[in-house]
């Protein structure tokens, strides 16, 4: 499980959203923002790196999918800003992205299932930050995506079969104007 620390991380998210959403009532931008500033002074104060940033990354995007849920919020507003927000936070601290997609849609997916979320509309929404952010981080909308949907099945391979096959419906095709191509293997 996650240490100490990371518990503090999560929870400071999911508080900080909790608050936001229910005095101003916006998902997307709020998310965005507690995302990627999180992870700069975080990332920025430990030195995290390689599986020190996939944790923290992890703890951020649970306390985020955590929070929104406490009160009711789009989870799929939550995805779509988790992913721009992290691409925003870890490009400020020179994170390697496609990575970085990959771990952010399958932690998402796992946290939508843990708290009873739609992890269809999750993953979805994951793949259309991907493809929103990829030009300012440096990557072909076609390779954010390709990063979101194979990082989206490797959570719902986690979950059930049921949630590989929602999710498999929910990234196939094109999103955004965009084909998405999943990498096998995703389990």
């Amino acid at each position: 499980m996650s240490t100490p620390v990371h518990k503090g991380i999560m929870e400071s998210v999911k508080d900080t959203l909790v608050g936001s959403i229910k005095g101003t009532g916006e998902i997307l931008t709020t998310v965005v923002d507690t995302v990627s500033g999180t992870l700069v002074s975080t990332i920025k104060g430990t030195g995290a790196v390689g599986t020190a940033l996939t944790s923290t990354v992890s703890d951020v995007l649970r306390g985020a999918i955590t929070g929104t849920a406490q009160v009711g919020g789009d989870l799929g507003a939550t995805a779509k800003g988790g992913v721009i927000g992290v691409l925003k936070g870890t490009k400020e601290v020179g994170a390697e992205a496609v990575g970085t997609i990959s771990t952010s849609a399958r932690v998402l997916v796992k946290s939508a299932a843990e708290v009873g979320g739609d992890v269809g509309l999750v993953a979805r929404n994951a793949v259309e930050g991907a493809i929103a952010t990829a030009k300012s981080v440096g990557l072909g909308a076609e390779e954010a995506a390709s990063a979101a949907a194979t990082g989206a099945l490797k959570g719902a391979g986690e979950i059930s079969q049921e949630a590989v096959e929602r999710v498999q419906r929910a990234v196939t095709g094109v999103i955004a104007g965009v084909k998405v191509v999943v990498k096998e293997p995703f389990k």
